[in-house]
């Protein structure tokens, strides 16, 4: 694990060269990848119960902001990189999630395929397989999208950059629904993605300011708080350009709570997720899929509220369990690339954090 470095969020993008990571963005991604776990074991367990508990409170308040800031953190270091030639930018940023989109969406398919198959057929299945290749599967979109905005946005780096942004907020704002996975999001999510790309300088000066001044970071986010809770009760939080304004500032939040809990030195184990998102977005349907199931077909625990927060805890945890049985286990493959998939040499030395 990297040491911290405390002097990157100085309003410029830190030095591709160091060695550090930086703290407050490890927090953003632990604080966004536990969203993602839980909105996903909230959904899945209330869609199964039929009813809802206190725990959907949390993800209806978390929907503005969840994904735009996890697509926004994704695009922070793209400017320290994206001029590098194609071979190398590829590998890195397209072949690195495409080897895991294969891995990981065969391991679930494997999983869910005995029932695909019982409810048609094995021939059905195995085309339902090759399709989660043009349609993204299951909660694997997200690797699936990453590779495209990477490469859309060197494609167009040489174009007026502010045309670009304001095509991708058109874009957000349009609501396009094709009922296809890759293109909806693509049109929802872009913006978010660029905009950390674009204004990665503004997002740096963002947290020095949260933290320098902690009295006032801690109340902007009261007023924050207070005003995205009432826009989702109200009903009017995915209103076209609200919910724009709402992913934004909603990003801004989060690096804001990850820049004070850096600086506090508090809730490390948030930290530690963030560093290891791409471990727990992998492999968290496994355990929380199994939690569910146990735990609503014994009756153990009849709080759906309850339950919804164990499995979330479960997601997480089991996750990094599996990746540690896998490092003990010898296959380290399922987490980290092996070099026969390379297509560019690995440089040695160690990098910021990538944009997973």
């Amino acid at each position: 694990m990297a040491p911290s470095d405390t002097s990157a969020a100085s309003g410029r993008l830190p030095k591709a060269s160091t060695a550090a990571r930086v703290d407050w963005v490890d927090y953003a991604k632990g604080i966004c990848i536990v969203m993602v776990v839980m909105m996903h074991s909230v959904l899945g367990v209330e869609l199964a119960a039929g009813e809802t508990g206190f725990m959907h409170v949390l993800v209806a308040f978390a929907k503005p902001f969840r994904m735009p800031d996890f697509f926004l953190i994704s695009g922070l270091f793209l400017p320290l990189v994206i001029d590098r030639d194609w071979r190398t930018y590829l590998d890195r940023k397209v072949v690195h999630f495409a080897y895991f989109y294969v891995v990981w969406v065969t391991i679930q398919f494997g999983f869910k395929a005995p029932a695909f198959a019982a409810e048609t057929s094995w021939r059905d299945a195995g085309l339902l397989y090759l399709e989660s290749f043009i349609e993204p599967f299951g909660t694997l979109w997200f690797i699936y999208l990453l590779p495209v905005f990477f490469v859309v946005t060197k494609l167009t780096r040489k174009m007026p950059p502010l045309a670009i942004w304001l095509i991708a907020a058109a874009l957000e704002t349009a609501r396009l629904t094709t009922g296809w996975t890759a293109i909806d999001e693509f049109c929802a999510r872009f913006v978010y993605f660029y905009s950390g790309y674009l204004f990665a300088p503004y997002v740096f000066a963002l947290a020095d300011r949260a933290r320098n001044h902690p009295a006032w970071a801690l109340a902007a986010l009261a007023i924050w708080a207070l005003v995205n809770a009432g826009l989702v009760v109200l009903g009017t939080s995915e209103w076209k350009i609200v919910s724009l304004v709402l992913g934004f500032t909603g990003a801004c939040a989060i690096i804001t709570m990850g820049t004070l809990l850096a600086r506090a030195h508090w809730l490390n184990f948030l930290r530690f997720c963030g560093e290891h998102s791409i471990v727990i977005y992998l492999a968290f349907f496994l355990p929380m899929a199994a939690t569910r199931t146990l735990l609503l077909h014994t009756g153990i625990i009849s709080d759906i509220g309850t339950v919804s927060l164990i499995v979330t805890i479960v997601g997480v945890l089991g996750s990094l369990a599996i990746w540690r049985a896998a490092l003990g286990l010898r296959a380290n493959f399922l987490f980290e690339r092996p070099k026969a998939f390379w297509i560019a040499p690995k440089k040695a030395g160690a990098v910021l954090q990538p944009a997973e």
